[in-house]
């Protein structure tokens, strides 16, 4: 059976909640952001992993951790969120204020990282993803979650803006015949 490699998105913080650019600030999950990375483990169970993966920040290993699978993980640098570098903290509608035209997938974020160098190490951890021997399951960070379905899809870093990704949520990128595809994409947890 061809591998499927599953991504979960980590629960709420205070940041995601208010729509804030979280990149490399290492923030909690809200009380419902527990409750929505536990909901998340029975529907992770409908897989056997060989691999798991998981963000070095505390968002996404405490998602993995209540979503059962912290004891399993290996930590992967490369799956931390996109570094917006001075927009940091803020909203997209606070951006444009001063940034009219101002996007993300074209611009990066400035003294911070650009989608080119988010696709780099995308495609490191789909190199690791694909010598895996079975399913893969990785616990990140929406954008470069976003970022890691282009680059399986074999477009540019910057065809993520077109894979909306709500938190506490589960895709899964496999294959169809040899063809790389996304199969489900943005699943809520289970109920």
């Amino acid at each position: 059976m061809p591998q499927s490699v599953i991504l979960a998105r980590h629960g709420e913080t205070e940041w995601s909640r208010s729509l804030r650019h979280t990149g490399k600030t290492d923030l909690p999950l809200t009380d419902e952001g527990q409750r929505q990375a536990i909901a998340l483990g029975p529907r992770l169970r409908a897989w056997t992993f060989a691999l798991v993966l998981t963000s070095p920040l505390q968002r996404a290993l405490e998602t993995c951790r209540l979503a059962g699978y912290g004891d399993r993980a290996q930590v992967l640098p490369d799956l931390v969120e996109w570094d917006y570098g001075r927009y940091e903290g803020l909203t997209s509608s606070q951006i444009v204020e001063t940034h009219p035209n101002w996007s993300l997938w074209r611009d990066g974020g400035p003294g911070g990282e650009t989608a080119a160098d988010v696709g780099r190490r995308a495609d490191r951890v789909i190199a690791e993803v694909r010598q895996a021997d079975g399913d893969v399951l990785i616990f990140a960070h929406g954008h470069v979650l976003r970022v890691l379905a282009s680059r399986w899809l074999d477009e540019p870093p910057e065809g993520g803006r077109h894979y909306a990704l709500q938190t506490a949520t589960v895709s899964v990128l496999g294959y169809e015949h040899s063809d790389p595809v996304i199969r489900q994409w943005n699943l809520p947890p289970a109920s």
